[in-house]
């Protein structure tokens, strides 16, 4: 079979990046022929034996999701046509689901649609968007969500119940691995306190500021590292600053967030909004604890034997849990020795075409 993945794509960062490329791994793995369509980076390039092209798409805010979309329906037009591709796999509903639908019905080919979280609980509130994303829906040959609130979003929307099939994140524990050594030379990590890890974009789903706060409360003196960049970045930094919140560090986005893992002690996912976060498992397998929000897909991925949850923007509670881990050894090397196997769960992907 031939596939087209579009969307998100290494060297792109980010969870539906991690996920489309293990995708793309697993398919080229049972024999496929797999082809990625992408948003423009300098560092494109072909990934791992996978065929990688970007359409057109200008960096400029409120117009680079617009360009994305109609350069890519003509390149992902001439693509199936060029590659003799079987089946389009998009991932997010809006803009890569439409365009892959559209470029599916013009070419008489079948199409998957991943909804990854936000767009099926975010997007889908807005009465022009939820009218594109039940087009979709409605017109995809396989729907896939990742965890099981978003397939209950997806039979509210309509969507025929024997084209949704829940299929997981995954997460490569060979590339997330405890024994991992070589912390990357320009980040600086306390060897004196705990260290707390947040990865993530720096948005407000995230729930970044509640864990900022959660900081100042706890008892325990610990050090937190923030890898993520985004539209929050400084303002973040100023409220680190303004609220004299000691011993935290922004190391921006990294590719190297498997070296990053293994030296911190704890990771912390303070979301409001979340589907199924990738990072979550990429800890686990990388040995951590984990606190976490009970949000979206959150309690699919992880149970008491491997961190703990807490409710959503509550900064004393996430506090609390913190304290409540690092304080206890014997929890922490318990939830530690349980997180790898937990993440084991996770190790490949369900395709269901």
């Amino acid at each position: 079979m031939r596939v087209c993945i579009l969307g998100q794509y290494p060297p792109h960062i980010g969870g539906v990046s991690s996920h489309t490329y293990l995708l793309s791994q697993e398919l080229k793995k049972r024999g496929d022929q797999v082809y990625v369509l992408t948003y423009p980076h300098h560092d494109v390039k072909d990934l791992d034996g996978i065929k990688v092209e970007t359409a057109f798409a200008p960096n400029i805010k409120g117009l680079r999701g617009f360009f994305f979309f109609l350069s890519s329906i003509f390149k992902l037009h001439r693509m199936v046509r060029q590659y003799n591709i079987d089946i389009i796999h998009a991932h997010f509903l809006l803009p890569p689901g439409l365009i892959g639908v559209l470029v599916g019905k013009i070419t008489g080919i079948k199409t998957a649609v991943t909804a990854h979280g936000s767009d099926l609980l975010i997007q889908s509130k807005n009465p022009l968007l939820r009218r594109f994303i039940k087009y979709v829906l409605g017109n995809a040959n396989y729907v896939l969500v990742v965890n099981n609130k978003l397939k209950e979003k997806a039979l509210e929307l309509g969507v025929d119940p024997e084209k949704i099939y829940i299929t997981p994140n995954a997460v490569d524990i060979t590339q997330f691995n405890p024994k991992n050594e070589g912390l990357p030379s320009d980040i600086k990590i306390s060897r004196d306190k705990p260290v707390i890890l947040f990865v993530g974009n720096l948005v407000f789903q995230k729930g970044i500021e509640y864990l900022l706060e959660a900081k100042k409360l706890m008892s325990c003196d610990t050090e937190l590292v923030i890898v993520g960049d985004g539209p929050l970045h400084r303002k973040l930094e100023k409220k680190v600053v303004d609220d004299e919140i000691p011993d935290v560090i922004f190391v921006g986005a990294r590719r190297d967030v498997d070296k990053i893992m293994p030296s911190a002690d704890l990771f912390v996912l303070p979301s409001v909004s979340e589907g199924f976060p990738i990072t979550i498992l990429e800890a686990l397998a990388s040995g951590l604890p984990v606190v976490a929000t009970n949000v979206g897909g959150i309690s699919e991925v992880m149970d008491d034997s491997v961190g703990l949850m807490v409710e959503p923007s509550e900064p004393q509670k996430l506090a609390m849990a913190m304290d409540k881990i690092l304080e206890n050894k014997e929890l922490m090397d318990s939830m530690s020795a349980n997180a790898r196997k937990h993440a084991m769960k996770y190790a490949s992907f369900k395709i269901p075409y």
